[in-house]
């Protein structure tokens, strides 16, 4: 007895070592591997989000992909898919280029949701590139989802700094999954935003990873076009399209220039950012759209932003002490909001004027508005 008894307390003593052990080496490795993919913790996060995003669409009916049927490399590239449904940009979010926006329906959009006016003809296509070019801040990003939303198309946002992998060869693969990810979602559009800094013009000094990837990249892309019932469609934007190879100029045929605003321009952008804002009546947007010759669409919303700011600051330095603690201990409730915003003063031309002379004097220190300083009267 005593020996059986003492042979059953060695055995559990082993399995509890062997358990140790195997618990120690597990975590180990696990560490190791960590250090060596520093990585490793964002592809999880990326996958997760890729799966949620794709549940989405699955519940959804907007796509029957099953999530099961993506590799690990369209699983990275689905983290950057953006459901329809959070594309909040719509057509009527875009002032000032109406003869664009018609191009881009007739020549993009139609194609894609009216396939039964197209199908007797390969020229009449949807292209397999498209160019959005111009300065920055006029709305080139907003202009590709807009499309998206208005195709009803998948759109997926791709940050290229996930193509670029340490490993030999991964670089290769995570740019063929965009395609044939982007061809298991289709109609899909994949918009690449600043598109010169990944596909720039090609020299002898291009590490031979990245030119790798870049001619993988353009292989893939190329056989879009073999294929006519493909809907997938590459869009890119950038304000530098001469720094771009040629190889992909030619394969973007639809290129769009999309413009500083004009005169007419700027008033129709000042209208629709201002739409919905309280507005003193002797503002006079017509005056102010001429006085911020230079200004893109994101300026224009920048001078805006602070001129409203400017009566918030007011109503502050004006509020007694007393009714601003009872503002501070009531803020969760929407009575004291409301009663903080009728507060407010409408934002007046001084406001404005105030705002552009601000702007002017940065944009000229910053040598992007050569222009002297002027008051409004």
């Amino acid at each position: 007895m005593m020996s059986d008894t003492f042979s059953r307390t060695e055995i559990i003593g082993l399995v509890v070592r062997l358990t140790l052990v195997s618990a120690v080496t597990f975590l180990s490795i696990k560490w190791l591997m960590n250090q060596v993919d520093p990585t490793n913790k964002s592809k999880k996060k990326a996958k997760k989000r890729a799966q949620e995003q794709l549940r989405r669409l699955a519940g959804s009916g907007n796509t029957p992909l099953s999530v099961d049927k993506l590799s690990d490399y369209e699983m990275m590239i689905a983290a950057h898919l953006v459901h329809p449904e959070d594309i909040l940009v719509t057509w009527e979010d875009i002032a000032g280029l109406q003869g664009l926006v018609q191009e881009l329906r007739e020549t993009v959009i139609l194609p894609i949701q009216r396939k039964d006016l197209f199908t007797d003809s390969q020229l009449t296509q949807p292209p397999k590139g498209v160019l959005l070019h111009g300065p920055p801040g006029c709305g080139k990003t907003l202009i590709a989802k807009a499309t998206a939303k208005e195709a009803g198309t998948r759109f997926i946002n791709l940050d290229v700094s996930i193509l670029t992998d340490k490993w030999y060869g991964e670089s290769q693969k995570l740019a063929a999954a965009v395609f044939t990810l982007a061809v298991k979602l289709q109609p899909c559009i994949v918009f690449i935003d600043e598109i010169d800094s990944f596909l720039r013009m090609r020299n002898s000094t291009d590490h031979e990873a990245t030119a790798m990837m870049k001619a993988q990249f353009m292989s893939f892309w190329d056989g879009l076009s073999t294929d006519s019932s493909c809907t997938v469609i590459i869009m890119g934007a950038t304000n530098r399209p001469q720094d771009l190879d040629r190889a992909i100029l030619r394969r973007m045929p639809a290129t769009f220039h999309v413009p500083m605003p004009n005169a007419p321009q700027r008033l129709q952008i000042l209208q629709l950012i201002l739409e919905n804002e309280p507005v003193s009546s002797e503002v006079n947007l017509t005056t102010l759209s001429k006085s911020t010759d230079g200004f893109s669409g994101s300026d224009l919303r920048e001078l805006c932003r602070n001129a409203s700011v400017y009566r918030v600051r007011d109503y502050m330095r004006n509020v007694p002490a007393n009714e601003e603690a009872c503002i501070s201990n009531r803020n969760a409730m929407t009575d004291s909001e409301d009663e903080f915003h009728d507060a407010l003063r409408p934002i007046t031309m001084d406001d404005l004027v105030k705002s552009l002379n601000k702007m002017k004097e940065s944009k000229m220190h910053c040598g992007s508005l050569p222009v002297p300083r002027l008051d409004l009267d």
